[in-house]
């Protein structure tokens, strides 16, 4: 694979369009089927971010522009996993990859999920509702990385970014704040200066989200390369929210 890591920040996307990753064959297999049904496919998020760092992807999302009737229509053996939010779980043999729409998202009024998605037949549109910038790229073999956030950059730089206006993504899904870190902590990255300022200014909206959640990310974390990170989640403001008696003793400790 030829990785835009050891390519150099700033990288045209002439360059990125240029880079190759080793799809596993049976996600090449669906991106090409679409394709050959005249939309557009592609893998995107985690998967090409851990495969640009030479990681291994614990599983393979695929976006398109097929609305979810198309692509079952594509696939004889289909699971409606999500298709309200344009997710249908494409199965091939005993592996199921999820195959989801391009979307618009609505308002988060909830502060978590939004109330509606419009879905949508450009690339561009869907990535731009994605949390960090590093989770918003897309790869197929005929593009190469499409990477308008600059999410190639931030891994070299080792920084964890948020798409657009830090303020609105957070304020959008409050639990992509305690994410923030949780990257962070997995990858050794650091969290850029307006991200952490914005996830220190709306920390308190964490209160809106479920125990579950919270416990799932911190098992994350703990299990992470830098549990030790846990002191970016308090200076940032998270664990005086989420687990007060952390803060607590870190503030003791500080004192003697």
């Amino acid at each position: 694979m030829k990785s835009g890591i050891e390519m150099g920040a700033g990288m045209e996307q002439q360059e990125k369009n240029e880079i190759r990753l080793e799809l596993p064959e049976k996600v090449r297999q669906i991106i090409e089927q679409i394709q050959k049904h005249g939309f557009e496919a592609y893998a995107v998020g985690g998967c090409v971010r851990d495969s640009l760092l030479g990681r291994t992807p614990d599983d393979w999302d695929i976006t398109t522009s097929a609305k979810p009737q198309e692509v079952k229509a594509i696939f004889p053996r289909t699971i409606d996993t999500g298709i309200e939010h344009g997710t249908v779980t494409v199965m091939m043999g005993k592996e199921g990859f999820e195959v989801t729409t391009y979307r618009i998202d609505g308002a988060y009024l909830d502060g978590r999920h939004p109330e509606s998605v419009e879905f949508s037949s450009n690339l561009v549109e869907d990535l731009k509702r994605r949390d960090f910038t590093i989770n918003a790229m897309a790869y197929n073999d005929e593009h190469g990385i499409v990477d308008i956030f600059d999410g190639v950059g931030d891994l070299q730089r080792k920084i964890i970014r948020c798409v657009g206006n830090a303020h609105d993504r957070f304020d959008e899904d409050a639990l992509r704040i305690l994410r923030a870190v949780r990257f962070s902590a997995q990858l050794g990255f650091g969290i850029e200066e307006n991200t952490a300022r914005a996830a220190k200014e709306l920390a308190v909206n964490l209160k809106r989200i479920s125990s579950e959640r919270i416990h799932t990310e911190f098992n994350k974390m703990l299990k992470s390369a830098h549990p030790d990170y846990f002191s970016v989640a308090d200076a940032i403001g998270i664990m005086e929210i989420v687990l007060p008696e952390y803060h607590v003793m870190s503030a003791q400790d500080k004192a003697f």
